[in-house]
């Protein structure tokens, strides 16, 4: 498992938690090239290696910027050629993260802008700090959200809210995010790796498989009617009944004692 980025901080600790860092804080974690590329390539290990971590958070170095999307300086004067090319690549990294079996959350610890927000928008879910703002800004620069924007915030906001976000590229609170379902909990700015760090290890201390199939069958949620999405569900969760874990569960429940899952 790599974990030297020119951009990132990748660690891992004993418990399987992965803290992502992005790290240009005097850019306020503006992705340039080097950022998305750097991105595509650390989400995809996880893909090909499930089992290097149990739970994973994406966060920024610093305290005023979570990302604050692709770097404007860096694309001044770029040709259409070379922004799309560029523009594969973060959409590599989008399809990374939202493919990833491991479960994602954001620490939003300032500033998500643009295709910030649509990074922290390609996690599961949402932390934020109190300060933290978010907005979707690209139709006031001439284009539109492209890395997954109009497709994960109506899933999280509404497809009403949702419209208001984008086609007014006006930016919001952390209280707002919270109360319109986009962030599942707004915390103190000193208090925000602590709070997530804590929901990491509840979801880092379960059955890894039962987990990242669940993952699964929630993701379908969404996409499939009710009854092709239980089908979905049903074979989602017979892949659970042959595991170890499923037979540790049950022991250790009966025992009375904290089960200690092995993800077999």
């Amino acid at each position: 498992m790599r974990t030297e980025f020119a951009t990132l901080i990748v660690a891992i600790d004993g418990d399987g938690i992965g803290v992502i860092t992005l790290n240009r804080p005097d850019a306020l974690n503006a992705m340039n090239t080097q950022m998305m590329t750097d991105l595509r390539d650390c989400f995809m290990q996880f893909y090909v290696d499930d089992a290097a971590a149990r739970c994973l958070i994406l966060t920024g170095a610093g305290e005023r910027g979570f990302c604050t999307g692709a770097d404007l300086k860096e694309r001044r004067g770029m040709t259409d050629a070379a922004w799309r090319q560029q523009h594969a690549v973060v959409e590599q990294a989008i399809k990374a993260m939202m493919d990833c079996p491991i479960p994602i959350i954001a620490a939003v610890n300032g500033a998500a802008y643009a295709g910030g927000l649509e990074l922290a928008l390609a996690c599961d879910f949402i932390y934020a700090a109190e300060h933290a703002k978010f907005a979707l800004t690209e139709v006031t620069l001439g284009i539109m959200p492209g890395a997954g924007g109009t497709q994960n915030l109506p899933r999280a906001v509404g497809q009403r809210r949702a419209k208001e976000i984008i086609l007014t590229g006006k930016p919001f609170t952390a209280a707002e995010a919270l109360g319109w379902g986009l962030a599942n909990n707004v915390v103190s700015g000193g208090d925000l790796m602590t709070a997530v760090r804590a929901v990491a290890a509840k979801i880092a201390a379960n059955a890894p498989i039962s987990v990242k199939q669940a993952k699964k069958a929630i993701d379908k949620a969404t996409e499939l009617d009710r009854q092709t999405g239980y089908a979905f569900e049903l074979e989602a969760y017979n892949r659970t009944v042959p595991t170890a874990d499923r037979q540790e569960g049950i022991t250790a429940f009966n025992e009375k004692r904290k089960p200690r899952y092995t993800g077999k």
